[in-house]
């Protein structure tokens, strides 16, 4: 496969494309089930036509035929759901978001937020399931999604593989923006590390903006972090 259009994480069960969008440089992540062909967008950020590219190239992932089942947002700034309302009209996905930013959502997109996720819920999308993780202080309601597979061609006892969808909650070199205020960067630090670095060994994190890094080549930043407040 030509690796321009090889996806980025290759799993047991399912695969991982991704595309950064926009002047923000926004990423949309794309989940496909290789058995069931069910898919998961993750932040229809802006530019629903490039989108539709990636939900019909992940389609070739699957075994069979495929279909976008839900579209999650990770948190309500408007960079993250510009396309939300498009995407939702065109596809007939349904919707997922954390419980405090959902009606925010709902209100600024004229959409409707079926799956409120709360700290702890599982999202299920066809045969995959992902782990909700409430991270506050970006904002009230955001959220990370974490899903756990083997990688592809790996022996059926091996380790899985995580990978936390951080949104911009967190990213390489730092947790997200809480906007100088000290006691959302106090929970927003707090929140990752203890759901995070504190709940997974290692994982790859794929954030809503920049490159992924990992737990693991971040932990030991942490008392940096906590030292400077942001």
């Amino acid at each position: 496969m030509d690796s321009r259009t090889a996806p980025a994480h290759d799993l047991a069960h399912a695969t991982v494309r991704s595309l950064t969008l926009s002047a923000m440089e926004n990423n949309v992540y794309l989940v496909t089930s290789k058995a069931t062909g069910a898919q998961l967008l993750i932040d229809a950020a802006d530019d629903a036509g490039a989108i539709e590219d990636l939900i019909r190239l992940g389609a070739g992932d699957a075994a069979a035929p495929a279909r976008l089942e839900v579209i999650a947002t990770t948190h309500r700034h408007w960079d993250h759901v510009r396309a939300l309302s498009a995407l939702a009209g065109s596809t007939g996905a349904e919707l997922a978001a954390g419980r405090d930013d959902a009606a925010a959502i709902e209100e600024s997109e004229s959409v409707t937020v079926g799956h409120r996720l709360a700290h702890g819920d599982t999202l299920s999308v066809g045969d995959l399931e992902l782990s909700c993780v409430h991270l506050r202080g970006h904002t009230p309601g955001s959220i990370a999604l974490v899903l756990r597979d083997r990688p592809a061609g790996s022996p059926e006892d091996a380790e899985a593989a995580t990978l936390v969808f951080s949104g911009d909650s967190f990213f390489p070199g730092g947790v997200g923006n809480t906007g100088g205020d000290a006691s959302r960067f106090a929970q927003l630090y707090d929140d990752v590390s203890s759901r995070l670095f504190d709940a997974y060994d290692d994982a790859v994190v794929l954030p809503g903006h920049g490159a992924p890094t990992t737990l693991a080549a971040e932990r030991p930043s942490l008392p940096e972090w906590r030292a400077r407040g942001w």
